[in-house]
């Protein structure tokens, strides 16, 4: 049972990292003008994740200093979530085992 625990995490946290690197390549062709901004179905689904990643990029903001118009929040949250999911996996095998 408590190892399911730890496979919905590790799903989760791997859903989170997946949506964080679609907004980095959304908001990259923004920049580069590949995705044009008038359209309105584009900028719902950029306007979405942005609101679902924007939470989890302000406290990582607030402690990076300003790079200059680059972002390494993205970067940061993407290691900070593998870091937990090799915690949870570690953990999880400390508890498989404990039990047996």
């Amino acid at each position: 049972m408590l190892i399911a625990l730890f496979q919905i995490l590790d799903f989760l946290l791997r859903i989170v990292g997946w949506v964080i690197i679609g907004q980095v390549i959304i908001s990259w062709l923004f920049a580069f003008n590949v995705l044009n901004a008038s359209s309105s179905g584009v900028r719902g689904f950029a306007e979405a994740l942005e609101r679902i990643t924007a939470p989890l990029y302000r406290p990582i903001r607030k402690i990076l200093p300003d790079f200059g118009g680059i972002d390494f929040s993205p970067l940061v949250l993407l290691l900070l979530i593998q870091i937990l999911r090799m915690l949870l996996g570690g953990l999880a095998v400390e508890l498989t085992y404990s039990d047996a």
